[in-house]
């Protein structure tokens, strides 16, 4: 079998112009990068912002393991799969970051003969988006340093000072640093911090805004400090807002790609879900909502993190009110969650299946909190066996779910059809009654405990002192009000990532809380989870390599 970067190379692509014209997108309308990406003008959005809004479909999944589980490759599949049965569909997925890229994750663009494409462009510097978020956030750090050099007018206490500077790699070295070192002219010397780019509140605001005077707002409000007195310092405070908007207005606009298939396909924003809210741009969505009859959107990692925030963050903030839910698993992710060894998940093992899928169970249940209707999707392998499909199958619509195996790896659109079917099949007969998990007018705490008890499945929550005081704090000045984003790990329901399967009798451990203001939430650090990851012992940057003609090897 091919790689998933022989496969890219291997595409006959289309012009962006073309595929563009299969959403009545004209040349004038489209911001050309080359000849197969591009940028959607403000002058189109405006145009289609009347148009009805299409379905919105969401594809989520299970906690992720080292057997793979394929989500974006199941969210592009699903969108070549409605083109097959002549449904107007876009896909609207989020940009991958080079952290992952160049360590252990890999991009994001799909596998096999589902993936969007170009593959190299998208997981390396695409249209130059995380380039402006990394620039606008670390002239805001400059800013913020510079003004304390120059005499300090806000009173900023320099042990109170919130902002990171941010890099789009995984570099473990800089998550504690110190600046200012040197003479007096070189700054005043302080502990800082960095953190990955798509951690940055720059990269969610973005993708909350809704245009770019939300965007100017939303910056303006970034609470970068605290003063003497433990008043907020904002961004607006430094005059760093229009500064940073100009670095931005490009990246504002949503972008336009195809898949191998050349079904249209918006790629923008990047947060992570399991240290961010994990969606794609809320002007993306909305747009391809406007374009298509059928949307198909991702969130990240599992269900407990990006299709909780998507739910309770986008979908809160943004009006958005989904229509289903598409819930990816892998037999062989389900057996490794019962105890069964990466090297031995080729073999058929039902017991591991039963004890496994309790993974999957849960995460339906939660699904269901929000009113939305669930199809479940086993993303097929070569080595599951009748019987352990028949048991998933069974499994799950015992419990009020559509089933549909996929083999959009194998087979691209032809592969998805079935799913396609039961999506459309579910849009018809089940009615989405979509609510938010929680009110805003409950305290943090009540927020931190209703998720951590209702979606991860804990007995209650311990707070580390510091959270305690942080919690307070923010309640004090106005925050309590905002919902919560929660940072955890992403390999287990719990915040301990060896705790597989459907973990019981656990308390969560909150050890930090901070504001992000101009996002509209407050992040909830739980258990080890880091900012800035590091890189493995054998990064996937070794694998990475150009040849004299320009052709990259070892993408994935």
């Amino acid at each position: 079998m091919k790689t998933d970067i022989q496969i890219a190379q291997e595409a006959v692509m289309e012009p962006i112009t073309k595929v563009a014209e299969q959403l009545q997108i004209t040349e004038d309308e489209l911001e050309l990068y080359g000849k197969y990406k591009a940028k959607i003008s403000d002058e189109y959005l405006d145009k289609i912002s009347q148009n009805p809004d299409g379905k919105l479909i969401l594809v989520t999944a299970i906690n992720p393991t080292p057997a793979g589980e394929g989500k974006t490759t199941t969210s592009v599949g699903l969108g070549q799969a409605f083109g097959k049965l002549n449904k107007k569909a876009v896909i609207a997925l989020r940009e991958p970051s080079l952290g992952p890229c160049f360590g252990i994750k890999g991009g994001a663009a799909g596998g096999g003969y589902a993936q969007v494409v170009p593959m190299e462009d998208l997981n390396l510097h695409f249209t130059g988006d995380f380039h402006a978020i990394t620039s606008a956030n670390n002239l805001l750090a400059a800013l913020l340093d510079n003004h304390i050099q120059q005499g300090n007018e806000l009173g900023i206490d320099t042990r109170q000072v919130v902002w990171k500077r941010c890099l789009d790699m995984n570099d473990r070295v800089l998550r504690n640093v110190v600046v200012g070192l040197g003479a007096k002219a070189d700054g005043t010397v302080r502990e800082d911090h960095f953190v990955i780019t798509v951690a940055s509140e720059i990269m969610a605001v973005l993708c909350l805004a809704s245009d770019m005077k939300d965007l100017k707002e939303r910056l303006g409000r970034m609470v970068v400090a605290y003063n003497y007195q433990g008043k907020p310092v904002t961004a607006a405070d430094l005059k760093a807002v229009g500064a940073m908007a100009a670095l931005l207005k490009d990246a504002l606009k949503p972008n336009l790609i195809q898949t191998l298939e050349h079904t249209p396909a918006l790629v923008h924003g990047g947060p992570f879900a399991n240290i961010a809210h994990g969606c794609n741009s809320v002007r993306a969505t909305k747009a391809a909502l406007k374009m298509a009859d059928y949307v198909i959107t991702e969130a990240g990692f599992g269900a407990d993190l990006g299709a909780e925030k998507f739910f309770d963050i986008k979908c809160r903030m943004a009006g958005l009110k989904p229509d289903a839910v598409v819930l990816v698993a892998t037999v062989r992710a389900l057996k490794y969650n019962g105890g069964v060894p990466k090297a031995e998940l080729g073999n058929e093992n039902l017991e591991a299946l039963k004890k496994g899928i309790s993974n999957l169970e849960k995460h339906i249940e939660n699904l269901k909190k929000y009113g939305v209707p669930v199809v479940v999707t086993l993303n097929s392998f070569i080595t599951d066996t009748e019987a352990e499909t028949s048991f998933v199958k069974q499994f799950c619509e015992e419990r009020d779910c559509e089933f549909a195996l996929s083999e959009v790896w194998e087979k691209g659109g032809d592969g998805g059809i079935q799913l396609a079917e039961k999506v459309l099949k579910t849009l018809e007969t089940k009615k989405s009654d979509f609510k938010v998990l929680y009110d805003n007018s409950l305290s943090l705490k009540e927020k931190i405990e209703t998720v951590a008890r209702e979606i991860y499945g804990a007995e209650g929550v311990n707070y580390a002192s510091q959270a305690e005081k942080q919690l307070q704090k923010l309640e004090e000045l106005g925050f309590g009000n905002l919902p919560i984003c929660m940072a955890k790990t992403q390999y287990s329901l719990s915040d301990d990532p060896t705790l597989l399967g459907r973990p019981e009798r656990f308390r969560m451990n909150v050890r930090e809380a901070y504001v992000s203001a101009g996002a509209g939430f407050v992040v909830v650090l739980t258990g080890a989870v880091m900012t800035m990851p590091g890189l493995p012992k054998q990064p996937a940057a070794f694998s990475i390599d150009v040849n004299e003609d320009g052709v990259i090897t070892g993408l994935f």
